[in-house]
């Protein structure tokens, strides 16, 4: 069947803060020359916000250049930091506070802001219709599309109504193919469309092998005497002790705090659990002591786009650019990728404008984003904070943040080293025999939870018949490789219980429940055999994150 088409002059696919960004700006540069512009977003979340999820601390800086006057036009950036605490847990009991004038400059949180990124976006993308943008939630981009030269030609979302058989069902809608000059891809981590334009294009050629974390993040309602609006935590240590993270504890508005644990993903026991180490770090006292008493709102988790300067691919190709988390644009030396996702769309929008404005058909490489992007404030922070992760991960918790100290507070990011690690996470993971088995205790239901009770506080919902978006290359690898190997690794990686090995009377199988999927592709990340391949879902599926 033909697809029906639309014309625009640009397409962006994902609406979180790099996608809107790149809209508003557009539309801002269309209006200040007086020329007419077609913009169109389109957004896999059944509305804009739904899939966001971050800590989040937000530095304003970008956001400043966007819209001066952010806080006259009601932007939800309204609880300012006022403390910050660093700490490190001993063991279950004890903990030390970081002096602060020991702690990295980039740690420092002054003039910023506690905000859920999810009611940040959905402002934005207020801001961006009122400028004249056409923003289409429910519809995931499933393909690219290319012209006869190979350039991209825009994206094709997904079909909607087909069966786990595929057959086509009574609801079936076919997917429509939105056409433009320019695409721009702003997916977030680990975008599906973004890998294939990064292998296709050769984008990562010279670049260290990508990083990630896996962040978890919950949402609580905790005693009003216990909250300090403002307060910034964060903290590494236990219980990680075969893995490098971190947790994040911050007072938000409205006696709220979000809690969360970010573990990198380049860990090598296959017998930890990302989710059961987030669970058990929430009874040690430093934590419990504000949330005991209190009421668990949502849960969320999402992978993190964290290998930094050493790892971001060229950003432009004929026909489209790659943008924010779904380029890797993260700041992990200050733990915050808003700005600096922001800041890489409205450069986007200023390269795509520019020769737009000139008649531009299209299907061009823009080498001038380039340029804006070496000349601006997101390359030299990038660029100063380029050993932050590479230390961590070469010398550990303690050494590594010795020289990030020295590099960052002493140095101002300019050692005349580059450190590099060109592992990529999942080849770190070890055998199961040559581990240790991690006993996790079992949770209280007060502090802490099984991960199904947690996926509902998600709203998660994806259509039962469709086919499944968790896609296996050889469905012989988790039970013929992965299970004597890695002791099935995705039963455990998976902070949603989406992967299990099922054993009855006719032995084990390998169970994945689609269903309970976060969109966090960290199965796509981590799996030791490559072997799973993440892709959209029909749109409207997956959580629904409110506040988050």
């Amino acid at each position: 069947m033909t697809r029906e088409s639309m014309e625009f002059d640009v397409v962006i696919v994902g609406a979180g803060p790099a996608g809107l960004s790149t809209a508003c700006r557009l539309m801002q540069l269309a209006q200040e020359k007086e020329q007419e512009l077609t913009v169109c977003v389109v957004e896999k979340g059944s509305e804009v916000g739904a899939h966001i999820l971050s800590g989040a601390v937000i530095e304003p800086r970008a956001l400043n250049e966007l819209f001066p006057d952010w806080q006259e036009m009601g932007a939800p950036l309204k609880t300012a930091v006022t403390q910050d605490q660093i700490l490190l847990l001993r063991d279950a009991q004890k903990a030390i506070e970081t002096p602060h004038m020991l702690v990295p400059k980039t740690m420092h949180n002054d003039g910023n802001y506690i905000a859920s990124l999810g009611n940040l976006c959905r402002w934005l993308a207020e801001q961006a219709e009122g400028l004249g943008v056409e923003i289409f939630p429910g519809f995931a981009a499933a393909e690219v599309l290319y012209n006869k030269d190979g350039s991209v030609k825009g994206i094709a979302t997904g079909d909607m109504g087909i069966s786990e058989a595929g057959e086509q069902k009574d609801s079936y809608m076919p997917g429509m193919e939105l056409h433009a000059k320019y695409t721009l891809f702003s997916e977030g981590c680990r975008g599906h469309l973004g890998k294939e334009l990064i292998e296709k294009f050769a984008l990562d050629k010279g670049t260290d092998a990508q990083h990630y974390g896996l962040g978890m993040k919950e949402l609580w309602d905790i005693d009003p005497a216990k909250h300090q609006p403002g307060l910034v935590v964060h903290g590494a240590g236990w219980p990680l002790t075969d893995a490098s993270g971190g947790f994040f504890l911050y007072h938000a508005e409205d006696n709220q705090v979000v809690v969360g644990l970010i573990i990198d993903l380049n860990y090598n026991n296959p017998h930890l659990s990302p989710f059961d180490e987030f669970q058990r770090m929430k009874h040690h006292p430093e934590l419990a002591k504000y949330l005991e008493g209190g009421t668990r709102v949502s849960y969320g988790a999402r992978a993190i786009t964290k290998g930094g300067f050493n790892c971001v691919p060229k950003m432009t190709m004929p026909g489209a650019l790659l943008v924010g988390c779904d380029a890797g644009t993260l700041n992990f030396a200050k733990i915050k990728g808003t700005h600096t996702a922001m800041k890489s769309g409205m450069l986007a929008a200023e390269a795509m404008f520019e020769a737009l404005q000139v008649g531009d058909d299209g299907g061009h490489e823009l080498t001038n984003f380039t340029d804006m992007y070496k000349d601006s404030w997101l390359y030299e922070e990038l660029y100063n904070s380029r050993n932050f992760g590479p230390a961590m991960h070469k010398f550990g918790m303690i050494m590594g943040g010795a020289f990030n100290f020295v590099d960052q507070n002493i140095f101002g990011g300019k050692l005349p080293i580059t450190l590099h690690d060109d592992t990529p996470d999942y080849a770190n993971m070890k055998l199961a025999s040559e581990c240790a088995n991690i006993d996790y205790p079992k949770p209280d239901g007060k502090l802490s939870f099984d991960k199904l009770s947690s996926v509902f506080l998600s709203n998660t919902n994806h259509e039962e018949d469709q086919p499944c978006h968790l896609q296996l290359k050889d469905a012989e690898v988790p039970l013929r490789d992965n299970l004597p190997k890695f002791a099935e690794p995705a039963q455990r990686y998976c902070p949603a219980g989406v992967y299990e090995v099922v054993e009855d009377e006719e032995g084990a199988r390998f169970q994945i429940n689609s269903q309970n999927c976060l969109h966090c592709k960290t199965c796509d990340i981590k799996d030791p055999a490559q072997n799973i391949r993440w892709v959209t879902p029909e749109g409207m599926g997956g959580p629904n994150y409110p506040n988050m």
